[in-house]
């Protein structure tokens, strides 16, 4: 009798058994993990007719086991295909996609993972329904999969390690609810106190340390492993320790070996049966935006908590707690694998990336992948009509138009509305039927179709993605009803993908005609949108991808203001749905919503010029009430500007919307400046974005400070402190930029008035008739 029921894809691989390929598939379960297995399996390509004979030839020189059959799928451009099957080498397949190249032969679907495409062409995506046969191995074989609304419950477990600048393991944090532990490689007992609260286990050494973690692990058997930078640091020592002790690392399920590849950029990490997943990742997956992505510097921001070690040089911290205090290393290590998971349940990333998964099919542990689960959504339906998909540009291809963004009218106003289109190129794409499939169709009967931009014109009928979005569409709604904003997040960042994908060189369906449709759609519409609100007698003063700013003149109140952005919104949309209909036979889902009223106002000028900026503005939503500053662009929400140029420009922007007087407050803070008053604000933090002996010809600041330090850790001995991506914390002093922990000469107080003061006073001074100079002309003398 089969096996049966309802799974979420936790891992998938390929796998070699008796010289044949299947796909393995690890599924969470309610009664458990189960493991399934594919039927024998084999790669899948397509190319030209009339070079299928020479591809084929030209594989088995690679030695491939090739096998050529007619195809009933044609190309995008109409052009017949053949389908090679032959077997999953990976290093064989690249060496012979060169060589296909190499005699002008594209290969159409080449690079699609077999794994991926088992899923994909049964519309299975993250949660299966599956029947399996089980065979004298206690194996299930045979299995058959397809979609399914099944939402797993998934057991996670954070996983922090500690080491010194040679990879020797000091100990390694586990946490979860059932879990807290940890281990720690020390030649002495360790005493604890009673408000500990985890246990902590002593072993002899490193080899019984990596012992201990996998009958750990394996006992309280996680769905997912959790971390902060986990794939690229923790799993990455953890491997190369178990490899140098010739430790089999077996953390995954039914033995499975974790298996690390790292090259330049990224590191690939493979744990069957358990999903490993990177908080950083996932954060930047949902679109989450720090200034500083250490664990210290998002929990500051999300939890308001803070590591317990938070010296500037970390490792030299570490290996003294280690010596001297171990009880305290076991307390920050296990401190730090809880401030994980608190970020976790914050932010609910493994919702989030659950949902992602059910949605497009992507491995949960995978970050990004907008183009993958693009492909996942769109192919199988395609090939169903018949198709292949296109190839992807080898030059890059050539760039579509950006987003519509309006030259600004800078100045300071009262009564400022912003009405902003709803997902604005989704509905574009739903609207106006834009798609791959139906450029095809449309270009065949152009008399009955839409038409495009760039000569492109798209069928009426005949399409997927505007019913996909549709589809999306409807579900977010229900998300929100449901107020599920996990399921909510991951539809809006899936339904937004979707233009960047068609526009994106790195997608086998690129096309400038189809991004171009999308966004110079976009242009006319912000357009048109402009110019019915002028007729109403109404001021346009900025327009930004899907956002109008509208000025109010003669308006009295905040409620009057409100009234008349509603009753715009009615106006517009009324307006839309009557164009679209009469002129293009078509239903409107384009949907301008009345968003914001400031009650105050300012659109700055490019900097040295009277010209309005673009993407910069700052308002106050409500007087009267500080908290309502929004900034757009400016030094605020910058990363790389001092904590006091923040506060500055918070703190005058509040005073000129309040119309109070701003005279004084400026002097004090120039006078404070010069007199050390601020200097614990005055620090500049700015990541670096490549190794340091790659920066020749242009040195910025943070990494002149940092090549500075690493001098002086070299003439000390000390350990590298600086490497890509470290965040530089630096000053500017007499002597140049010096990082904190090498700050030895007196601040540069005037570098910070003329860089960081000045600007931001000059950008809003001149909208209430004054000049930051005469200020503090009158202080210049006394210092």
């Amino acid at each position: 009798m089969p096996a049966s029921g309802l799974g979420f894809i936790l891992t998938r691989r390929l796998v070699r058994h008796q010289h044949e390929e299947k796909v393995e598939l690890w599924l969470a379960t309610d009664a458990g993990p189960v493991c399934i297995y594919s039927p024998p399996q084999k790669n899948v390509c397509f190319v030209l007719q009339q070079y299928s004979q020479q591809a084929r030839e030209l594989l088995q020189q690679h030695r491939l086991q090739v096998t050529v059959e007619p195809a009933r799928f044609t190309t995008l451009t109409q052009q017949p295909v053949s389908m090679l099957r032959y077997s999953p080498d990976y290093l064989l397949t690249q060496a012979a996609r060169q060589t296909l190249q190499q005699h002008g032969i594209e290969l159409y679907e080449g690079d699609i993972k077999l794994t991926d495409r088992f899923i994909m062409e049964r519309f299975a995506f993250g949660s299966v329904r599956y029947r399996a046969w089980p065979q004298p191995n206690g194996q299930l074989e045979q299995a058959q999969i397809k979609g399914s609304p099944y939402r797993p419950s998934l057991h996670s477990l954070s996983l922090d390690i500690e080491c010194n600048e040679h990879e020797q393991l000091f100990s390694v944090g586990l946490s979860s609810p059932v879990l807290r532990h940890v281990l720690m490689v020390y030649d002495t007992p360790v005493a604890t106190d009673p408000q500990t609260d985890f246990s902590l286990e002593i072993v002899a050494d490193e080899g019984r340390l990596l012992h201990r973690l996998i009958e750990l692990i394996n006992e309280h058997d996680p769905d997912i492993l959790l971390g902060w930078n986990v794939k690229q640091f923790d799993m990455a020592v953890l491997y190369r320790r178990a490899k140098y002790h010739r430790i089999p690392l077996a953390l995954g399920r039914n033995g499975g070996l974790l298996n690390v590849r790292q090259w330049d950029n990224g590191t690939f990490v493979e744990l069957p049966g358990r999903a490993i997943i990177d908080g950083i990742e996932a954060l930047k997956t949902m679109a989450w935006h720090f200034d500083n992505y250490s664990l210290d510097g998002v929990a500051s921001e999300l939890l308001a908590k803070n590591k317990l070690v938070k010296e500037a040089d970390q490792l030299a911290a570490i290996k003294h707690l280690y010596k001297h205090d171990p009880l305290q290393l076991a307390k920050y290590n296990f401190e730090d694998c809880e401030l994980v998971n608190q970020i976790e349940s914050y932010a609910q990333l493994i919702d989030f990336l659950i949902l992602r998964s059910t949605l497009t099919g992507l491995d949960i542990s995978r970050p990004g992948g907008s183009v993958a689960a693009f492909l996942n959504v769109y192919l199988p339906r395609l090939h169903r009509t018949g198709y292949v998909c296109g190839v992807r540009p080898a030059d890059g291809g050539l760039a579509s138009p950006g987003g519509y963004v309006m030259t600004s009218q800078p100045g300071l106003y009262d009564y400022v509305l912003v009405l902003d289109f709803k997902s604005l190129y989704p509905s574009i794409i739903r609207t106006f039927k834009i798609d791959p499939l139906g450029l095809v169709q449309g270009l065949q009967d152009p008399e009955n179709a839409i038409p495009g931009f760039k000569n492109a014109c798209f069928s009426r009928d005949q399409h997927f993605l505007p019913d996909i979005i549709a589809n999306l569409w409807a579900q977010r709604d229900e998300a929100k009803r449901q107020h599920d904003k996990p399921r909510s997040q991951a539809i809006k960042i899936l339904m937004n993908s979707f233009y960047g994908v068609l526009g994106s060189a790195g997608c086998p369906f690129y096309d400038p005609r189809l991004a171009s449709s999308i966004t110079l759609r976009g242009h006319e519409i912000m357009q048109t949108t402009a110019k019915w609100i002028e007729a109403e007698g109404l001021t346009v003063i900025y327009g930004d991808t899907d956002s109008t700013f509208v000025h109010l003149t003669g308006i009295n109140s905040r409620d009057e203001a409100i009234k008349t952005g509603k009753l715009l919104e009615k106006t517009i949309n009324q307006k839309w749905q009557q164009k679209l209909r009469d002129e293009y036979r078509l239903t409107c889902h384009l949907e301008i919503e009345f968003e914001t009223c400031f009650d105050k106002f300012f659109m700055p000028t490019i900097r040295g010029s009277e010209q309005g900026s673009k993407k910069r503005y700052a308002g106050l939503v409500e007087a009267n009430k500080p908290d309502s500053l929004v900034f757009k662009g400016l030094e605020n929400v910058r990363s790389d500007w001092t904590r006091l140029a923040k506060d500055f420009q918070q703190t005058l922007y509040l005073k000129v919307f309040s119309n109070a007087p701003v005279t004084q407050y400026i002097t004090e803070v120039v006078e404070g400046i010069r007199r050390g008053q601020f200097d614990a604000q005055l620090i500049y933090r700015k990541r670096l974005g490549k190794p340091l002996a790659q920066y020749i010809r242009n040195i910025p600041p943070h990494v002149r400070a940092a090549m500075r330090a690493e001098e002086k850790n070299s003439a000390a001995g000390n350990t590298p402190q600086f490497q890509r991506r470290t965040s530089v914390e630096y000053v500017m002093t007499h002597a140049g930029p010096q990082t904190l922990t090498y700050w030895d000469s007196p601040l540069d107080y005037e570098h910070y008035i003329e860089k960081q003061i000045r600007p931001i006073a000059e950008s809003i001074l001149p909208s209430i008739g004054l000049c930051f100079d005469s200020l503090i002309k009158p202080q210049l003398g006394l210092f």
